[in-house]
């Protein structure tokens, strides 16, 4: 980890959004060692170099306080598009947590993305901003299966810890669901997957499963990072499917996906 400057870290207000109705984005982390095998935001278009290391923004908490202060709409404001804001040294540093303690202050809402389970820490923050504005987190699970989750999500907590986190946050009345996404073809695609995972969101509270399409998008050194993870991980059989199937498009909707979505 090491600190980088950065010119700001709360976008401009976006009107209308249709990514649940966002109307900023917020970033104090960049890069993320979750080591997902899928991740697009590794692809060389965002020029996020060795993705893998988490950058932190100086002076985040002074220039967030700063943003929040001299913005004239109020919104909500989204955390967790490009990097986990609960990757592992939030733990130590904190600075997720000092975010939501000032957009509480400043009376804005929050839309949190994430993989882990350490949200559950800042209950009490996303209830008193719930007393304001609206709060929205958003958990990504993408296999019922701890093992396959250990194997393309290596160096984050298993599924099993994210329903729990779930659990634990319909249980304090936090607006919950899960982003059911990416779908990986002939990997998570099958059914016995999918229904798994919406049983189990039900027993948990979840209030929605939400998908992107029925795929996993692929491009540019993102593939190649892909396929080598699929050779390892699987069968040089699988790749040659991907290739067969897929050429080097970017969309790689799974075979599957009308089937997928009339038993979701």
């Amino acid at each position: 980890m090491e600190y980088i400057k950065a010119k700001s870290i709360i976008s401009n207000y976006i009107e209308n959004n249709s990514w649940f109705s966002i109307n900023y984005n917020m970033n104090i982390y960049k890069g993320c060692p979750h080591g997902c095998i899928y991740c697009d935001s590794r692809s060389s278009c965002y020029q996020i170099i060795d993705f893998d290391r988490v950058r932190i923004k100086e002076n985040s908490i002074e220039m967030i306080k700063k943003e929040l202060k001299g913005k004239r709409k109020k919104g909500v404001i989204g955390t967790g598009a490009m990097s986990d804001p609960y990757n592992p040294f939030e733990a130590k540093y904190m600075l997720t947590r000092e975010a939501l303690k000032l957009i509480n202050d400043y009376k804005f809402g929050v839309s949190i993305a994430t993989k882990s389970n350490l949200i559950t820490r800042d209950i009490d923050i996303l209830k008193e901003i719930q007393k304001h504005s609206p709060v929205l987190v958003k958990i990504t699970i993408t296999t019922y299966d701890d093992n396959l989750c250990k194997q393309i999500e290596p160096h984050v907590v298993t599924s099993s810890k994210r329903f729990e986190a779930i659990e634990k946050l319909s249980e304090n009345d936090i607006f919950t669901g899960i982003l059911l996404m990416p779908i990986l073809p002939f990997i998570n695609d099958s059914e016995e997957n999918i229904k798994n995972i919406v049983r189990k969101a039900y027993e948990c509270g979840a209030k929605f499963i939400f998908s992107y399409g029925m795929g996993v998008t692929l491009r540019q050194n993102q593939r190649e990072y892909y396929y080598d993870k699929l050779i390892t991980i699987f069968s040089n059989d699988t790749v040659k499917r991907y290739i067969e199937i897929y050429g080097d498009r970017y969309e790689y909707e799974s075979i599957r996906s009308k089937k997928i979505k009339r038993f979701i």
